[in-house]
Order: C-alpha cells, then sequence, then structure tokens
C-alpha cells in the first residue's frame, strides 16, 4: 500500500476533498473542499465515466427471459502480493483457489453444463497455468483480464496502469491463445484514466461499474463510448459475504437466499443476473454448496438464459445495432 494512502484517509475523515492524487490518477490537484466546488466542476468529476442508455434487450439468446451471468475472479495469491505481503499463511490460503476451489467450481458447472468467465490476474495463471486447460477443456468458458497483479489502478501513475494492463494481456493471450476481450478491475478500482486505457486497447467490454443492474453503454464526459458495461454490484459478490475474517461475514444459507431473491427480481424484470465469486472462497465445501443450490434454482425456472460475459455483451451490442 501506498505510504500516502493512511494520510489521505485522514484528510478525507475531515471532510475534505483530495488534496494531491498519485500522479496520473487523472485529477488535476485539488485544494479547494467539495461544499465550496462550483456546480461545474461537480458535473466534471460525475461525468467522466457515466452509464448511458440501457442495453437490456427485449430477449436474451434462445428466448431467454433472464441472463445469468456467473463469473469468477481466480485471485489466488495476488490477494497478498499486491501489498508486499509474503507471508506464508496468507499465501497458502491463496494456493488453495488453484489447487482445490478452482477444480472444485469447474467440475460444478460441467455437471450442469453452464458456462461462465473467469477473470484473473495474469500473474495468478503464470503460477498456475493449470487453470488455463481447466477452465478451457469444456470448451464453454471465457478468460477475461483482471489486471497483472491485482493492482489498485486509483494508486497508480495512467502510464504505469497501462504498461501493467498491457503486459496482462500479452501473457493471458500467450497462455491462452486468444487475446481476451473482457476487462475487470480488481478490486473493480477505476481510476480517472482506466477507460480510456481500455478504448485504445479496443476491449469490447468492461464489468467493473455498478449503475444499473442491466448492461449499459458506458458514456465519457457526456459522449457514448460504444463499450459495454455489464455491470457488478458488493450485494453480488461472495467476498464480503463469506470471508470469515471480514467485517460483514455472513451464514452461507442466508447468502443463498439473498442471491436467490436478486434472481427472482431479475427474472420478474427480464434483465440479468450477475454473480461475481472467488475460488478461495466460494470454492470451500461449505461455500460451494450456495452454488449448487443456486445452479439448480436457477434452473428450475423456465426460459432462463446461461452465458459468458462476452456472448451477453456481444448479444446486446448487437441488438442495439452498434458498430
Amino acid at each position: 500500500m501506498s505510504p500516502i494512502r493512511p494520510k489521505l484517509r485522514s484528510i478525507l475523515a475531515f471532510g475534505l476533498t483530495l488534496a494531491v492524487m498519485l500522479p496520473g490518477a487523472g485529477l488535476a490537484q485539488e485544494d479547494t473542499p467539495p461544499w465550496q466546488w462550483s456546480e461545474a466542476r461537480v458535473f466534471e468529476a460525475v461525468d467522466r465515466v457515466r452509464a448511458g442508455r440501457s442495453l437490456n434487450p427485449d430477449e436474451w439468446p434462445d428466448g431467454g427471459r433472464v441472463a445469468v451471468l456467473l463469473s469468477f475472479d481466480v485471485d489466488n495469491e495476488t490477494i497478498w502480493l499486491r501489498n508486499g505481503d509474503t507471508n506464508v499463511g496468507g499465501l497458502s490460503q491463496g494456493q488453495y483457489g488453484a489447487r482445490v476451489g478452482l477444480p472444485r467450481i469447474v467440475n460444478l458447472l460441467d455437471q450442469y453444463g453452464v458456462p461462465a468467465s473467469f477473470f484473473g490476474p495474469a500473474l495468478s495463471f503464470t503460477l498456475a497455468p493449470e487453470q488455463i486447460e481447466l477452465i478451457q477443456s469444456s470448451g464453454r468458458h471465457e478468460i477475461g483480464i483482471h489486471g497483472w497483479i491485482h493492482e489498485r489502478n486509483a494508486n497508480l501513475p495512467a502510464d504505469e496502469e497501462e504498461r501493467l494492463l498491457r503486459l496482462a494481456v500479452d501473457r493471458m493471450t500467450e497462455l491462452t491463445g486468444e487475446r481476451p476481450v473482457g476487462y475487470r478491475a480488481p478490486s473493480w478500482n477505476f481510476s480517472d484514466a482506466t477507460l480510456d486505457i481500455l478504448r485504445e486497447m479496443g476491449f469490447l467490454y468492461d464489468s467493473s461499474l455498478m449503475a444499473d443492474d442491466r448492461p449499459y453503454e458506458i458514456v465519457a464526459d457526456g459522449e457514448p463510448t460504444g463499450m459495454v458495461e455489464l455491470p457488478v454490484e458488493w450485494i453480488l459478490d461472495d467476498a464480503p459475504l463469506v470471508n470469515p475474517q471480514g467485517t460483514s461475514y455472513s451464514n452461507p444459507r442466508d447468502v443463498l437466499q439473498v442471491y436467490k431473491d436478486e434472481f427472482d427480481v431479475a427474472y420478474e424484470e427480464g434483465t440479468m443476473f450477475l454473480l461475481t465469486m472467488h475460488p478461495h472462497y466460494i470454492g470451500h465445501r461449505s461455500r460451494i454448496v450456495i452454488l449448487r443450490e443456486l445452479i439448480e434454482y436457477i434452473r428450475s425456472k423456465p426460459n432462463v438464459w446461461f452465458g459468458t460475459h462476452r456472448e451477453a455483451a456481444e448479444w446486446v451490442k448487437a441488438q442495439a445495432n452498434m458498430p
């Protein structure tokens, strides 16, 4: 963690705006407290990256009423390594994701013939390249980009953020045999430069932002970008809820009910249910029950389409006649 982060948190705690941004974070030096900002300054901040038109289609593939997009962030050891933490116990918890959690997840998905998208830092797959063959073996799943070492984008100069992302894309292209088209920011941590970098590199979609339950087109500084956003939400992420060392730990059965309720409303609305999970959490024995029972519950409903994030992004883009 950057040594100035505690100081920044202290400043924010006193209700002041960020006084000095890290180089390349995308915002100019700001000396004026936010309650004295002009309306133009507020709009400038808010409009940098914004949700544009909804891309929710009238119908999903195969006549689907709702899209179910299951995703897994294959973070493993990088959760510790990104902070320079080489604690053996922590790294062993991360290794569990590759050694036990991921095989258990893929086996379960294969039992039901359900596709999923796997986003991983390039170093996670470099440390355990056997994960690639495991994910690709069925031909159903997608592998997307999740940074190089699960870095925090907002802590990086823009040129360093871009360097790491290009490094990650090159490595994952080498390992998978195909250039990934989807991006999920590590910890969903967008910097002011992230969108520009993604657009320059030609990504089809992002899955890091939270402005809707439905897919939407990202707008930058008031202009449509042509990039699809498949939004996420902490409610639909296993990490805050099933981590026993977290501050919001919940009984796995209670978490399952939250996911069912979220799906039920998505089904009623004819929209999208996107769930984010992590092999080193959901892959444990008492947590894989959540995934198994959720899949069985969803499959009990008619007209449900399971797809990868790439398939969903390509579909909504085509339905919206986007180039």
